[in-house]
């Protein structure tokens, strides 16, 4: 008896936990292997995509388990981006200083919701907060007059475009088409410092394998057999006493703090946040990722967030003019060769090598 139930028990064991030890080997890769072999330059290129991959991860839960596809992610991406971009250009002015595109854009004054983001733990308050509560906001408008599909993404894409076309205009408070950048400190550490680069890389790894684990945990709760059921059958949730439009709430809200998370560590580690990293177009591209990963799987998202980032990196490279249509056609390989996007890719090859050895 004990020699049957043994083996089994281990092995379901090993299913039960195996997306576990998958995000601890990516985490050995992330924090320990590419600090070790990859060049400054490159370990800084890969925090950016890492920034991108978390966004990926609560889109991922959104759409992948919640059947919302958010077209605007860059809103959220945005917010906190900027809220830290404007702690790290003020910490850089000094206790009474100002930022230096306010002189040389507008009359030397500054508006008076900077001030608060002089403190450190309040930009840090305001980077969880502020999503969380206009996703609140925006969410409950949408979710409770039963707004979803190709209306819902229209939508949130929409946002995308006018929060884009505000920065622009607001040149002397967000510092407009060019956006806010040179950056110098990270609360007290100097930027230009390799060692401290390579500290808020390690920052950003750590805090996408912190979100890959609480979506595992969602994934295995109660909340998220909901929302997958929401996602198949709403109005059976809706017959059985749940009100779905709460339950695709929290998943948006949570979706929108990831978001907000990945673009505030995106500006100490590329120096700069624009309203190119934030518009509808950055927001495609976060979409086209999750896609080309698989959106259904719990490390899909994020390991295809970093290949579109080192794709468009590397085929930029070597194809300068024509890299775009490289990266269509690698898009529409991987839907045709891994219907179930690149994360799926272990599963098949387990599958293969099984059969074979069978």
């Amino acid at each position: 008896m004990s020699t049957t139930v043994g083996p089994s028990r281990a092995a379901s064991l090993l299913r039960a936990y195996s997306p576990l030890l998958a995000i601890a080997v990516l985490a050995v890769l992330l924090l320990v292997v590419a600090p070790a072999t990859l060049s400054a330059f490159r370990l800084n290129s890969l925090g950016k995509y890492i920034c991108w991959a978390i966004a990926a991860v609560g889109i991922g839960l959104a759409w992948g388990r919640g059947g919302m596809l958010v077209m605007g992610q860059g809103v959220f991406f945005g917010l906190g981006g900027y809220a830290m971009a404007m702690h790290l250009k003020l910490e850089a002015a000094g206790p009474e200083g100002i930022p230096d595109f306010m002189i040389l854009y507008g009359d030397g004054t500054m508006p008076g919701f900077w001030e608060p983001f002089r403190s450190g733990p309040f930009t840090l308050v305001a980077i969880v907060v502020l999503p969380a509560l206009a996703a609140t906001a925006l969410g409950w408008l949408i979710f409770k007059r039963r707004v979803k599909g190709a209306y819902f993404a229209i939508l949130t894409q929409a946002l995308a475009v006018v929060f884009a076309t505000l920065l622009i205009a607001t040149i002397q408070e967000t510092g407009g088409f060019n956006g806010l950048n040179q950056f110098t400190l990270f609360f007290g550490y100097n930027l230009y410092d390799p060692v401290n680069k390579q500290m808020v890389y390690s920052i950003a790894a750590g805090l996408l394998i912190g979100c890959l684990v609480i979506v595992w945990q969602l994934y295995r709760s109660r909340f998220g057999e909901l929302l997958v059921a929401t996602r198949d059958a709403e109005e059976r949730v809706r017959f059985l006493g749940h009100d779905p439009a709460n339950i695709k709430l929290v998943a948006f809200v949570i979706a929108a703090v990831m978001a907000s998370i990945g673009g505030a560590m995106f500006a100490p580690i590329a120096g700069i946040i624009s309203p190119s990293d934030v518009d509808a177009t950055a927001s495609i591209f976060l979409i086209a990722g999750v896609a080309l990963g698989g959106r259904a799987l719990l490390l899909g998202p994020a390991l295809g967030a970093l290949t579109v980032g080192f794709g468009r990196t590397y085929l930029s490279e070597q194809f300068p003019t024509q890299w775009t249509y490289f990266l269509g056609l690698l898009f529409v390989l991987v839907i045709l060769l891994l219907p179930r996007g690149v994360g799926d890719l272990p599963r098949l090859v387990r599958a293969r090598f099984g059969r074979s050895a069978a």
